[in-house]
């Protein structure tokens, strides 16, 4: 099958590439650089040194005997998008090239509106471009958990059935979306569901849980494989900022109490899934909607599981809680049902401890990269804070 990732230089598309060629795919890439200009926007880093693009697919094409087609292209070019797809001929499309960051998204109103319109116009563009070049493309679109919020039921997987005043109806499960990010992905979902209605396309929206990991595989020969690994406070994943902090003797920075409650992944499961939904792709006119992860746990667990694994490594690390930026509840109801993905196979093959305990070895030789990044860990984004508005790169 030929793959097209769109976002192929961030955080998942990488790794994803690797595993699908590893699979017997043809995989083709499309990226503008923007994750790299975020981070440094914020005065990050990556933790692990991320190597040029140019440099990573000299890696690539010398690992799997092939080269990987790659455009430079900005997805807000309609014209991008059709030169791509008229170039390729994809079966499927994997999009993952949004800005993923609700800390990013609120620091005023000039960034909100740009995740806003980079977000939906990437969407968007997308949408058109597979309806005019090719309707059968399975468009494989990468959501969140946290488009759904914290509801005080259960979470099905995109829909539920009602009854109201004697009648009955399926529906789109209520989204209370917590960032102007996530508000962005909540119209991204509607806009796919509506698209597959109107051009008799075919979908599959992933709401995925947090991602913990900095690699797949456990040889560790060639970094030029790792993906990224950011830790501020835009960019770092919860889990992934807690081991960075660990591997430099920082207290964990819990927000608020730590009973906020989430879904977590593995690196390593992310991409089979991903996998599976594009092995197994939606039928045509089809919008399904699979809730990707394996556990669910509190942060303050988190910090906890992060804790003792340093801990085994002769790590010692406190656990600080610091006043809560965000707006979220921090003890609530959660339980997002995911069935789908396991129906088709889904197996998780790395528990969050292995996976913390592999990133710790990743970062045990950059320490001090993380140390002399002029960004430090704690939260200066508040979610009713800052209207001044500045510029976005």
């Amino acid at each position: 099958m030929k793959v097209l990732i769109t976002g192929v230089d961030g955080y998942l598309g990488w790794p994803l590439a690797q595993y699908l060629t590893n699979r017997g795919h043809t995989v083709g890439g499309a990226d503008n650089g923007y994750r790299r200009a975020w981070v440094q926007e914020v005065g990050s880093c990556s933790a692990i040194p991320v190597c040029e693009m140019k440099d990573r697919l000299a890696a690539f094409e010398k690992r799997f005997c092939r080269p990987m087609p790659y455009w430079h292209a900005d997805l807000r070019d309609f014209g991008n998008i059709l030169d791509i797809l008229h170039s390729f001929r994809p079966d499927a499309v994997v999009h993952l090239a949004e800005c993923p960051s609700a800390p990013f998204s609120m620091i005023d109103r000039e960034h909100a509106l740009f995740v806003q319109i980079n977000n939906l116009t990437t969407t968007l563009n997308l949408l058109y471009a597979i309806a005019k070049c090719d309707r059968g493309i399975h468009l494989i679109k990468l959501g969140t958990m946290g488009e759904y919020g914290t509801p005080n039921i259960d979470i099905p997987e995109g829909f539920i059935d009602i009854e109201f005043h004697g009648r009955q109806d399926r529906l789109s499960f209520p989204r209370q979306a917590g960032s102007w990010y996530h508000w962005s992905k909540v119209y991204g979902s509607y806009s796919i569901a509506f698209a597959v209605k109107l051009w008799d396309l075919r979908a599959t929206d992933v709401m995925q849980g947090i991602v913990v990991g900095s690699r797949l595989s456990e040889n560790r020969s060639d970094e030029r494989f790792c993906t990224r690994l950011d830790f501020d406070e835009a960019f770092g994943t919860v889990v992934n900022r807690f081991c960075c902090q660990a591997i430099i003797g920082e207290p964990l920075t819990v927000y608020g109490s730590g009973g906020q409650t989430r879904s977590f992944l593995s690196l390593a499961d992310s991409v089979q899934c991903l996998g599976i939904a594009l092995e197994s792709p939606a039928k045509i006119g089809e919008y399904r909607v699979f809730n990707q992860f394996r556990e669910v746990y509190s942060i303050i667990d988190m910090a906890r599981k992060v804790q003792s694994v340093a801990a085994q490594k002769g790590l010692k690390v406190d656990i600080k809680t610091v006043s809560n930026p965000r707006l979220e509840q921090e003890q609530h109801h959660y339980n997002p049902i995911h069935e789908n993905l396991r129906k088709l196979g889904f197996r998780p093959v790395r528990s969050i401890n292995d996976e913390i305990s592999f990133i710790l070895d990743d970062l045990a030789n950059h320490a001090n990269r993380i140390r002399s990044a002029p960004k430090g860990f704690y939260p200066t984004v508040s979610w009713k804070g800052d209207t001044t508005a500045t510029d976005v790169k």
